[in-house]
């Protein structure tokens, strides 16, 4: 099975997996998986990247990490992306209290827009996935915008996906194909952290 056929039946599956999980398992995985995001080692940042869930996937709750983060880091600006789905682009704005979200075509609750914030002053960025193995190569809706936008951030910044499964043993990968590892990964079991690769 060549990369593209492979990804694809793991985002089949993964996408199911979770579409099958019950209000009540949600819950209960969601504050597992926050957590273990409070062990967290981020250091002392500036901008905290962060994504909102499409509810209708049962992607993880990053609400409540947004309160944390908010909390836990109060000189930190937190940041959301507005997606541009026909070009594969995005742009990032300051989230703050003026902000206003609206959901766009696929369900991503986004901000109309505000103060922009290049990819370059990022230091921490949560990165949405359907699944990830234990190199930190990770599988997501197959469009490719998270790995154009990490190109665009600095080498060092702290790339973090959140799942709601543990990591497959390795996925099929090609040195071509694009693909940004993660540094560091989070499950309601643990916190995977992964050497640095060649980005």
């Amino acid at each position: 099975m060549n990369t593209a056929a492979a990804k694809q039946a793991i985002r089949k599956e993964y996408l199911a997996k979770r579409k099958a999980l019950s209000p009540e398992t949600m819950q209960q995985l969601n504050a597992s998986l926050m957590a273990q995001c409070s062990g967290l080692a981020l250091g002392d940042p500036s901008y905290i990247h962060l994504f909102l869930p499409i509810a209708a996937k049962n992607e993880v709750d990053t609400w409540p990490l947004a309160d944390w983060l908010r909390a836990q880091f109060p000189r930190a600006k937190l940041v959301l992306s507005r997606s541009f789905l026909a070009t594969g682009d995005m742009q990032h704005f300051v989230w703050d209290a003026g902000t206003q979200l609206i959901e766009n075509a696929v369900g991503i609750p986004e901000p109309e827009g505000g103060e922009p914030v290049q990819p370059g002053l990022l230091d921490v960025v949560f990165v949405p996935l359907l699944a990830f193995d234990e190199a930190g190569h990770r599988v997501g809706y197959g469009k490719g915008m998270y790995d154009g936008f990490l190109r665009q951030c600095r080498p060092d910044v702290l790339s973090v996906g959140l799942s709601l499964f543990g990591p497959l043993p390795e996925l099929i990968t090609d040195a071509w194909d694009g693909d940004v590892p993660l540094r560091a990964a989070v499950t309601p079991e643990k916190v995977y952290y992964f050497k640095d690769e060649k980005r």
